[in-house]
């Protein structure tokens, strides 16, 4: 299905057609007369201008450039200026122009490039995402026409090829990637919004890439769960991300009597139209008591960060919240317990059909107890 420009025009389809510039017109190659990419079956490569890689002058690996662009014989001591020219300061570190570091696309062979995408403001596109995207051979996208919008807000020319990766594809499209790359092929990978693979497609593509070893990378973008942490005020040396709040609510209840006892900050997204519920049945199971915030609108206008208790939050809920929620919620306190304080919860768990030993192990693990001392408790109670 073709999917509207922002001026009205159809954008192309996404699997092998060229997409749509802003204007409607077909987007060019990397050389910018609207070509088709050059194979990687080519033996040579080329430039960005069309001409193919020549080493200057013919020289050899022991020769090397000077600040005029000639080539000096191997042996011949260095200047200053060369080693201006070369990116090195005086004190004999890399320059602050030669210090962003080796380019993504550097180096022959097929790789896999996770990207980071922006997660509400543009302005947060960086430069090495934008190479990446106009360098890449295949564009792989969870949503190719959202793909298609910030390409085109951003101004970024791409290849033909961009195909979709969701949720229900994944895993099917996961050996055609793998085979695009063992075929010399750089793959982008990107979802809607933050980085793929963490809460979004991506994971299955990068797990059959490292199967089958091949290379790996990445270009770090915003991410909502760092930023979330990071504004809380809650304590961020260690914590958890426990992604997306289930819908049901036995699965969300269970969720957080599995989680009572954590003793990390934990961090989840949830959406606004179940925090309410999901506020209820945290303060039914965590208490009221227990430190947390709600960050919403991460980086976009109406960005809002709301810091109290499960108790006061709740009450904020209710009245509802709009936006993408991050919810940051403090570990427990440790409490130390004695393994007759849960003959009471071991009754429960036997009644409820669990083997006694089984019910000890289960208590243990959430409360650091020892599991023999549980089990012989109960089997010595009154």
């Amino acid at each position: 299905m073709n999917a509207a420009s922002f001026d009205g025009s159809t954008l192309a389809s996404a699997d092998d057609t060229a997409p749509a510039n802003a204007d409607g017109a077909t987007s060019a190659s990397a050389d910018g007369n609207g070509s088709t990419p050059t194979s990687v079956d080519d033996a040579t490569p080329e430039s960005a201008d069309g001409a193919t890689y020549a080493s200057p002058d013919g020289a050899t690996d022991e020769s090397r450039a000077t600040a005029d662009g000639s080539i000096a014989p191997a042996g011949e001591p260095s200047t200053a200026a060369d080693a201006t020219a070369a990116g090195i300061d005086a004190d004999g570190a890399p320059s602050a122009e030669h210090s962003a570091g080796p380019r993504l696309l550097a180096g022959a062979g097929g790789k896999l490039i996770l990207v980071g995408t922006p997660i509400g403001n543009l302005g947060d596109a960086g430069p090495r995402m934008m190479e990446a995207i106009e360098s890449a051979d295949v564009i792989a996208a969870e949503d190719t026409r959202r793909f298609l919008s910030l390409a085109q807000r951003l101004g970024l020319t791409h290849t033909k090829r961009v195909i979709s990766v969701f949720d229900h594809n994944e895993q099917g499209r996961a050996p055609e990637i793998v085979d695009l790359i063992r075929a010399g092929q750089t793959v982008v990978l990107l979802s809607d919004a933050g980085m793929p693979a963490v809460s979004d497609p991506g994971y299955r593509v990068v797990r059959a890439c490292a199967e089958a070893d091949l290379p790996v990378s990445a270009t770090p973008g915003p991410s909502a769960v760092l930023m979330a942490l990071a504004v809380s005020g809650l304590p961020s040396d260690r914590f958890s991300f426990e992604g997306f709040i289930p819908r049901k609510p036995g699965a969300r209840t269970s969720l957080f009597e599995e989680l009572r006892t954590e003793k990390r900050t934990m961090v989840f997204f949830e959406s606004p139209h179940r925090i309410a519920d999901t506020m209820d049945d945290l303060l039914a199971v965590i208490g009221p008591d227990r430190p947390m915030s709600i960050s919403r609108e991460l980086t976009k206008t109406f960005e809002e960060t709301l810091r109290g208790t499960v108790g006061s939050l709740r009450d904020a809920a209710a009245e509802g919240l709009r936006g993408e929620l991050t919810l940051v919620l403090a570990g427990a306190t440790a409490v130390e317990t004695e393994p007759e304080d849960h003959l009471g919860e071991m009754e429960a768990l036997v009644e409820s059909g669990v083997r006694a030993k089984e019910a000890a192990g289960q208590i243990a693990k959430r409360f650091g107890l020892s599991k023999r001392e549980i089990y012989e408790a109960w089997l010595h109670r009154a």
